[in-house]
């Protein structure tokens, strides 16, 4: 048995990821508890399933073509190594061009002036979105905001008087509570299914994202992602976004994004264009699986719990520092919250916002403490993060013309063929200047550097370190500062 589930895990991990890179992966879910009852005694979704079928819409995603740069293996590397010197690691930078790219998700409009609610990986490559509402009406969208992380996404349509979805509270869903999943599988509009709530507070073991889905076993299939979970009552829970199968089709589990998480998210993302993000800054896992894995080295482990999350690590000028956490402390609870496993713990923390006071409560040799602290970003600061505007640069970049990149030499680059008063002036980048690098970044492309930037702005030193070149091939650098003074 052992050996079956570690081959279904990994027949798992690989298909949600190839299903992520447009957006169409899908989960219809089902459960809840607080159910209206029919009068055979059964559980009546009729009216739930007819006031979401029309706050739920059909996303049309377009991306465009492209030029890209890629490194392709050279063919004659194996043959004769580096013999000439040239170095290269055996791989050649190429130009490709992308094919025009179609694909579709599902999202839930949550306000009558049209702000809709759907996944990150259903838009994030969007270059034009078309958004069809169940009465066949369609609009173009416009992205407000997305956040990689919890892997949600603010959309707007301009209009009234939209049909909406009520938001409910996730934290009061139960196992085994009835719930409807409405979405687009198959481009199949204003499908639902339904199901129950199989577990709550689920991760995938993802590294950089926050994770704590409502796992359900309602039909699955494509065309899902961005889609609306709701109880009976007609109240959206959870935003549909992932799937657990074998086959990619009908056959696993779905899992949702609560609402707990999807509340604080669209708000930031509707107040500042990026989510205030709080972090405890503890590293760890569950105590069960630390218990079982020390078992495992043959250690006998008494934590006085089996629940709660054991502090492995914790990261200098956080919060948890703050609050006097250390390597070995297990916490039990997060501001009036239980917690029994890291899933839990990141739901609770990614509802607060820098500079939120919270108690701690947690075991230290088996003797429980609680302890207040701030709430600190990832910059160790409870300063508001303000989505950067690329006019505050003050340049103006183009990506170079093969002729350029022929003559010069360079296998990429951004020229700034204009400066005014801004940060990079404040640098020194001049005009005429090729941006080869910014960070860890290569620049073919402008998008490339509002990447560069938004990762910036996001990292501890929130600065851009600029490698360039002169037309005249002298090589430059500049350091541009994000911080507002």
């Amino acid at each position: 048995m052992e050996k079956t589930t570690k081959k279904v895990l990994g027949t798992a991990a690989l298909f949600i990821g190839s299903f992520c890179v447009m957006g169409c992966i899908d989960s219809p879910c089902r459960a809840q508890s607080s159910t209206v009852a029919a009068p055979t005694g059964l559980v009546d979704l009729t009216q739930a399933a007819e006031a979401s079928v029309n706050a739920v819409v059909y996303i049309k995603v377009t991306t465009n073509s492209k030029t890209k740069t890629v490194e392709v293996q050279d063919p004659f590397s194996d043959f004769f190594g580096d013999f000439f010197g040239f170095g290269g690691g055996g791989t050649q930078r190429r130009q490709i061009q992308t094919p025009k790219r179609e694909g579709s998700g599902s999202g839930v409009i949550i306000s009558s002036d049209g702000y809709i609610v759907t996944n990150n990986h259903v838009v994030s490559e969007a270059d034009e979105l078309l958004v069809k509402l169940n009465d066949n009406r369609e609009f173009k969208g416009r992205i407000i905001g997305t956040d990689e992380q919890t892997d949600l996404a603010l959309v707007k349509i301009e209009g009234k008087d939209f049909p909406t979805l009520p938001m409910g509270d996730s934290d009061k869903l139960k196992v085994g509570e009835w719930v409807l999943a409405v979405g687009n599988p198959f481009n199949l509009t204003s499908t639902v299914t339904a199901g129950i709530v199989s577990a709550k507070a689920r991760s995938m073991g993802s590294v950089n994202s926050i994770e704590s889905f409502i796992q359900t076993d309602a039909a699955i299939n494509r065309g899902n992602s961005g889609g609306a979970l709701v109880n009976a009552r007609g109240e959206l829970v959870g935003i549909n976004a992932m799937i657990y199968s074998q086959t990619g089709s009908y056959s696993g589990y779905g899992f949702a994004i609560p609402t707990s998480i999807v509340n604080k998210v669209v708000s930031d993302l509707k107040e500042f264009g990026i989510v205030q993000r709080a972090q405890l800054g503890v590293q760890g896992n569950d105590v069960s699986m630390y218990i079982d894995a020390e078992k495992a080295k043959g250690n006998e482990v008494d934590l006085g719990t089996m629940n709660g999350v054991y502090v492995a690590e914790v990261v200098d000028n956080s919060t948890a520092s703050e609050a006097g956490l250390r390597k070995g402390d297990v916490v039990v609870e997060f501001d009036g919250k239980e917690v029994n496993k890291m899933a839990e713990l990141q739901e609770a923390v990614s509802t607060k916002s820098p500079g939120d006071k919270v108690k701690i409560t947690y075991l230290r040799d088996k003797k429980k403490n609680t302890v207040t602290a701030v709430m600190r970003n990832s910059q160790g600061t409870t300063k508001v993060l303000e989505q950067l505007d690329m006019d505050q640069f003050g340049a103006a970049l183009k990506p170079l013309d093969n002729e350029t990149k022929r003559q010069l030499n360079l296998p990429n680059g951004l020229e700034v063929v204009a400066v005014k008063k801004g940060k990079m002036a404040d640098a020194g980048v001049q005009k005429g200047w090729i941006i080869l690098q910014v960070n860890d970044r290569a620049m073919n492309t402008v998008e490339d550097f509002e990447e560069a930037v938004k990762e910036a702005n996001r990292s501890k030193d929130r600065i851009l370190w600029i490698r360039a070149m002169t037309q005249s091939g002298r090589l430059r650098s500049a350091v541009v500062e994000l911080d507002e003074e």
